[in-house]
């Protein structure tokens, strides 16, 4: 198994020479070419469930045959398969019914018409593709401008995919035309070749005509009635319904290149309050490095000088603030083992972060190369257990732990496991309402095998060396007694502590926030990881900062007990991305059934998890670092 996903794996990095780098290279199409067109799945904002194309009873072809499919496009529920649409490269057809017989209706049975429409009720779009170019709605509307201007100017913007139908009053209708628009770009050929061309945008109005309406002939063409006249095509959920299934193609000549072809569906969102929101964090974070430098170089610097000056005049001067604690400041935590498993695992996750985005916004991880992503991610999460390993090894050994083979366990499974757990339950949820959401048996067991074949054996080899590395230096000794902690005032409480720390670092990256979860939970594309690049960044240097301050803080009230402190202080932005996923469900989500919730504050608190133990391990080191860095400067007899 192990050498089948690196097999897997390479062939996913193996770089092509189109403008993406693992992403699919152009297809040249001559005239009458058939430009195949395949389904991927059915999606509903309201239910989060995706369903295969299949799962109703549209038109199928003679043979149904399912591609091939990476470890990210299983794990999006995508099932990508060939459907009976006949489409040839710039050949126009007016109207043509999808189904075998030339003119003979579709009949849906009571249960069929049911399911029908209760898809249309719960909002479900379907999405098709042609030549990897997913299927969009143009949705045209006029904004606020001028009366004048708004005769001229439309506003154009794309729906991902189309709605399967509507709902008027009571009554459910689908839309069973179909009229598809295809742009091509001719590519430049020699004077005496037959010209070539490429697939560049492809789009659908889809309309509910009913039968009687469509006019069918013997050879399966059939007529569009006037705009005006025609009826829609009513689905019935109590009694068999009849209609038909058509379809038409129209070719557009496009400007657009092949390789900004995908620019339509990236540009979706607006740019600008990206860069507002940038500007925003950056001004902040350095406003906040200003005073904090200020601050602690000043006090710290007086501090050092009082103390070294002190030591020389005489060592009868009651000492006071944050070097009293100087015995006790290194004493070894509770629960090492923990502490230095979840800090292994913060590291794997900091890792395979900066990698996936970093390789993300140099263009690699494009959209057009379906689920190359998540299998990313998923991989690098595996081979990043060395670094995991290596650090929290050498934790644990610094806090004289001893029990290695037991701390690389726990290393390799505490987060990971919590992770598949709690997938687990909720992929029994997806299975029981059948949903191609659902992680199928053998992927889930090639990630297990991945977990102990992989992850498992990477940071048990970084946890051995990391723990006969040599242990972190402590500047000062620890002393045989620990001293008394005096009574702590109320804001240094450790709640209190989390709410003041979080604020910051999400004020930083909480308008990225809202675009990554309309990206999830609402079906969009998710492409500005230059931002993200840099809200990361950003998110870093002011977990830092905001964990050096509550660690000086706490040594200067005599409380030295700062190693878990910090690591939860430091996380409290993930309280406040869980306050954000609340108002989010609550406010933009349309979501009411119970497994939908369920599968939304599961997923969300993976997302809080994992965002927690990052900051977490940020704030940690920025804060040890600090610590080792600030006893090191004093004379201590």
């Amino acid at each position: 198994v192990n050498a089948l996903y690196l097999l897997v794996l390479l062939s996913l990095l193996h770089a092509t020479d189109s403008f993406y780098v693992p992403g699919v290279a152009p297809i040249n199409f001559h005239r009458n070419d058939p430009v195949e067109i395949k389904a991927v799945k059915l999606t509903s904002s309201r239910t989060q469930l995706p369903y295969e194309y299949y799962s109703l009873p549209f038109c199928q072809p003679t043979k149904i045959t399912y591609k091939a499919e990476n470890l990210g496009e299983v794990l999006r529920g995508d099932r990508i398969v060939n459907t009976p649409f006949q489409v040839s490269m710039s050949v126009e057809k007016k109207c043509e019914v999808l189904c075998n017989f030339p003119n003979k209706p579709v009949t849906l049975t009571v249960e069929q018409s049911k399911l029908i429409a209760e898809r249309i009720r719960e909002d479900y779009y379907v999405h098709l593709i042609a030549d990897n170019l997913p299927v969009a709605t143009r949705l045209e509307f006029y904004s606020n401008r001028e009366e004048e201007e708004k005769k001229k100017e439309k506003d154009v913007q794309f729906e991902h995919g189309y709605r399967l139908g509507f709902m008027d009053g009571n009554k459910f209708y689908l839309h069973n035309h179909l009229s598809f628009i295809l742009y091509y770009h001719r590519e430049d050929v020699e004077e005496n070749q037959e010209p070539t061309y490429r697939v560049v945008r492809f789009e659908v109005i889809p309309q509910s005509i009913k039968l009687e309406d469509l006019k069918a002939d013997e050879k399966g063409m059939c007529t569009l009635p006037e705009a005006t006249g025609s009826a829609p095509q009513e689905i019935d959920p109590s009694k068999e319904n009849q209609m038909l299934f058509t379809y038409s193609v129209h070719w557009e000549e496009s400007d657009i290149k092949w390789a900004s072809r995908w620019d339509t569906y990236l540009t979706m969102s607006d740019v600008q309050i990206h860069w507002f929101s940038i500007i925003n964090s950056v001004v902040v974070v350095f406003f906040l490095s200003g005073i904090l430098s200020m601050i602690i170089i000043r006090t710290l610097r007086k501090d050092i000088a009082n103390y070294n000056k002190e030591d020389d005049i005489e060592d009868t001067m009651e000492e006071s603030g944050w070097k009293l604690v100087h015995g006790d400041v290194f004493r070894p935590p509770q629960y090492p083992m923990i502490l230095s498993s979840l800090l292994g695992s913060g590291i794997q996750l900091f890792c395979m972060i900066l990698i996936v985005i970093f390789v993300a916004m140099l263009g690699m991880l494009s959209p057009s190369s379906r689920g190359a992503l998540m299998t990313t991610a998923c991989f690098l999460f595996m081979f990043m257990g060395v670094f995991g390993g290596f650090f929290a090894g050498r934790l644990y050994r610094t806090l004289k732990g001893h029990r290695w083979k037991k701390g690389a366990f726990c290393t390799a499974t505490l987060y990971p496991g919590v992770v598949f757990g709690i997938c687990f339950v909720l992929n029994c949820f997806i299975w029981g309402k059948h949903s191609s959401g659902a992680v199928p048996f053998p992927t889930m067991v090639a990630l297990l095998c991945m977990w102990f074949g992989i992850s498992l054996p990477l940071v048990y080899l970084g946890y051995y060396f990391g723990f006969r590395k040599q242990p972190y230096d402590n500047p000062v000794r620890t002393n045989q007694i620990p001293r008394q902690i005096p009574e702590q005032r109320w804001y240094m409480n450790k709640f209190v502590g989390i709410l003041m720390a979080g604020i910051l670092p999400f004020g930083a990256m909480f308008i990225e926030l809202f675009f990554i979860f309309s990206a999830i939970w609402e079906n969009q594309f998710y492409y500005l990881f230059g931002f993200l690049f840099l809200v990361f960044i950003i998110l870093v240097v002011s977990c830092s900062q905001i964990s050096i301050v509550m660690v000086y803080f706490q040594l200067c009230a005599e409380d030295y007990r700062w190693w878990w402190r910090t690591f939860l202080v430091s996380g409290g932005s993930a309280f406040y991305v869980l306050i954000y996923a609340i108002f989010y469900f609550v406010n933009k989500l349309d979501i009411v059934e119970f497994i939908p919730s369920l599968l939304y504050f599961g997923y969300t608190a993976l997302m809080v998890l994992s965002f927690w133990l990052l900051t977490g391990t940020i704030g940690f080191y920025a804060a040890y670092m600090f610590v080792r860095k600030i006893y090191a400067a004093v004379k201590i007899d």
